[in-house]
């Protein structure tokens, strides 16, 4: 039988912090250039580490997916001559996946090929692997997951998440104007834990209306796909699972986030028009569009079904099998 413990060991790294919103020169700021300069010596620690691992179990692949501490395994891989396969979810690539790529085996894109730099010839458009449970809903399947959770199945309902930490901003605008939106529709606000309790005094309690969840542990796919729409974050992995639900969906990127990443996520489908955007420094400024956008998503029909339909051509349900084809090509590469 297969045994699905997998091991972990951990290894020393550090991340180059840049930050969308600020100049170069800002950068230069103590807080930020000595914890950089101190994650140089820790990256060069993590190589010695990642070398001396790798020479000891000497894998056939190794496969990374570019965070930050990514860099030493890949590097380390170069230097063994062992074969790389990288995969990049978001839509544009990050640091590590750039320095990487020239080492590259074959690179796997979590976006269309449109976005990226890799070479052609070892790159390949994959989508990004999730839940087998993100699945479109029928009409019957999503009233009786409306049902399940405790909404009227004959009321809209839009689910907003700020993703697994939540989003503060997200979740004050939410509270701010959630009188205007429920006339319209019932709510469930996914909040993250740190701002449960501050929303929790707040907002009404729990009924068939207005629903405030700290964090969805298991069950996430069925509440998604009981929305008739979905305000999130614009996360690579969370696009993805809301294409492959084929859910009308608007985007509130994080635009604080290094490289600007979420903000290039959400414009390659807003782009299609597969789905919305609400820039955050106007949702701050009036908070009211957020009720305004939604109102207007859920009253033309039409358009939501259009947006849907677009936006669930970016569904790669086969992802997970394409990237497994990938690492097994390198490996008879090798």
């Amino acid at each position: 039988m297969f045994d699905k413990t997998i091991p972990v060991q951990a290894i020393a790294s550090g991340k180059l912090r840049r930050y969308n919103t600020l100049s170069p020169w800002q950068m230069l700021r103590l807080s930020i250039l000595l914890p950089n300069l101190r994650d140089l010596f820790l990256v060069g620690a993590g190589t010695v580490q990642s070398f001396v691992k790798l020479l000891v179990w000497r894998p056939d692949v190794v496969f990374t997916k570019g965070g930050f501490v990514c860099l030493p395994v890949g590097f380390a891989a170069h230097l063994l001559r062992i074969p790389l396969v990288i995969h990049d979810s978001d839509a544009h690539p990050g640091l590590t996946n750039r320095i990487l790529a020239r080492w590259a085996a074959y690179i796997a894109t979590g976006a269309p090929l449109e976005y990226y730099p890799y070479p052609a010839g070892k790159t390949q458009y994959v989508g990004i692997p999730i839940a087998e449970e993100f699945i479109p809903f029928t009409a019957a399947q999503q009233a009786r997951a409306k049902q399940e959770l405790g909404f009227d199945p004959a009321r809209p309902l839009v689910v907003i998440t700020g993703g697994g930490l939540g989003a503060r901003r997200i979740n004050d605008t939410t509270a701010e104007v959630l009188d205007k939106i429920l006339p319209f529709s019932s709510v469930v606000l996914i909040s993250g834990s740190a701002n449960y309790d501050e929303l929790r005094a707040t907002t009404p309690q729990n009924d068939d209306r207005f629903q405030l969840h700290a964090f969805v542990s298991g069950g996430m796919a069925t509440m998604l796909g009981a929305a008739d729409a979905v305000v999130a974050r614009a996360g690579a992995t969370t696009i993805l699972e809301l294409a492959a639900l084929a859910k009308p969906t608007i985007l509130i990127p994080n635009a604080y986030l290094t490289g600007g990443h979420q903000l290039k996520n959400a414009k390659v489908y807003a782009d299609k028009g597969a789905v919305e955007i609400i820039d955050e420094d106007d949702l701050l400024q009036s908070p009211v569009i957020l009720a305004t956008t939604l109102k207007n998503l859920l009253m033309d029909r039409r358009r939501s079904a259009s947006m849907a339909r677009v936006f669930a051509v970016f569904s790669k349900p086969h992802a997970a099998a394409e990237m497994t084809d990938i690492i097994e090509k390198a490996l008879k590469k090798r």
